[in-house]
């Protein structure tokens, strides 16, 4: 698991995965919320500065089998917590990589 925080998902996800893995993260796979399009907006901040410096609506994440990954997410629904796939974990070099998939 991994709380994304202050780092945003760069600087907190690659934490919580051993050094031959990277985490493909798909940036399309949630809605940002409306606060960070407008702080990016009226900053005139990059998009990739904004997932480094902010969480961009993602608060936690939780690293699992893809065969366990419903059972999370109903879990997590059950619980009321929104829950979706945010992307895969890959053979690299303990890196988040951002891309819309």
């Amino acid at each position: 698991m991994a709380h994304i925080t202050g780092g945003g998902l760069p600087g907190n996800l690659n934490r919580a995965l051993p050094s031959h893995l990277d985490a493909a993260v798909d940036t399309s796979s949630w809605t940002l919320p409306n606060l960070f399009t407008q702080l990016q907006r009226a900053g005139g901040v990059s998009m990739e500065e904004m997932f480094r410096a902010f969480n961009m609506g993602v608060g936690m994440v939780v690293i699992t089998s893809s065969a366990d990954a419903d059972a999370v997410k109903d879990s997590a629904a059950h619980a009321g917590v929104p829950a979706w796939t945010l992307g895969r974990v890959v053979r690299g070099s303990g890196q988040v990589i951002l891309s819309e998939e």
